[in-house]
């Protein structure tokens, strides 16, 4: 007999993460997380538990199982009194299937179990190991399913550690782009030792992005006067524009500014940012000033003067 073609690496390296992780999430042995139940019979608990009422072919289609086995399946959990059945009023050649109050306590019974043994094996994990995995789960999900990974974008206030984030990617994404010398990340790295210096909470703010929980953006508003903030360090990942992270950014910095009282914010920028540039614009930014062409960061450099007028903060 033909022996069986041997599997490439990437077969080869999905089937033994296959092996492990089934092992460290208790799939294996006919009884799901050390309790009565099979994995799907655990998994049409779950889908019953999170999807409310459904048909046994809708859970043969969520799950990807023959409709065999999930009529077996429900008729175990039938006569288990874990869910019950009733004609479905939209089809009358359907019956739906809902979890008992018996199958709800179980259900809440698997989940808890479930998220313990998760939590179990990234308990020891540190939050950018977490980060790490997060985008490499997503990654496989949308590899192995043809589909685009979500992108979900969270605003939020800087923490301890952001502003070596913001340092670096500048240094860096700025030496990529535009060939600009190591003085700019020096500046930057001035720029941010200033904010953090004298940074007052009440009249100033830095806010960072995050997509699918890694740090993608940044931006910062300080105060230039009792009357005026100053727009700075605006920067989005590469890996995150056409997300409308940059505009987020900026509409939080203005909508600060207003509670705050100020009445004008300003920001310095440089005419070949063009992204920047548009992102201003659609705030309602304009641009007040242009320098004459000089030598900065070891390009020339055009730089521009932006401006927004704000309502005065009614009291």
């Amino acid at each position: 007999m033909a022996a069986s073609p041997a599997p490439d690496a990437t077969t080869a390296a999905l089937r033994r993460f296959n092996r492990f992780y089934t092992a460290r999430i208790g799939a294996l042995g006919g009884r799901f997380l050390d309790t009565p139940h099979t994995l799907t019979e655990a998994r049409v608990l779950y889908e019953l538990g999170e999807r409310g009422p459904a048909t046994a072919a809708t859970l043969a289609q969520a799950l990807e199982v023959d409709p065999a086995q999930i009529s077996r399946t429900v008729a175990r959990l039938l006569r288990g009194r874990l869910v019950s059945r009733a004609r479905d009023p939209e089809d009358g050649r359907a019956h739906r299937l809902s979890l008992t109050a018996g199958g709800r306590r179980e259900f809440q019974r698997l989940d808890a179990r479930s998220a313990e043994r998760a939590e179990t094996l990234v308990s020891s994990l540190s939050a950018s190991d977490r980060a790490r995995l997060q985008d490499a789960l997503r990654t496989v999900e949308a590899l192995v399913s043809g589909q685009a990974p979500s992108r979900a974008v969270l605003i939020r206030p800087h923490r301890p550690g952001d502003f070596g984030w913001i340092i670096s990617r500048h240094g860096a994404l700025y030496a990529e782009e535009y060939g600009w010398d190591g003085s700019f990340e020096a500046f930057v790295a001035g720029v941010a030792k200033e904010i953090l210096e004298r940074f007052d909470p009440r009249v100033e703010g830095c806010w960072i992005a995050e997509v699918d929980g890694r740090t993608a953006g940044s931006v910062c508003l300080v105060r230039k006067s009792a009357a005026v903030a100053k727009l700075r360090l605006l920067i989005v990942d590469p890996a995150a524009r056409g997300l409308g992270v940059g505009q987020r950014l900026v509409d939080e910095c203005v909508a600060f500014a207003r509670r705050a009282g100020y009445r004008k914010v300003t920001l310095w920028t440089n005419d070949i940012l063009d992204a920047a540039r548009h992102i201003y614009e659609k705030a309602g930014f304009e641009r007040v000033a242009v320098s004459a062409p000089e030598t900065a960061f070891g390009k020339t450099q055009i730089f521009e003067t932006w401006e927004l007028g704000l309502e005065p903060r009614r009291r």
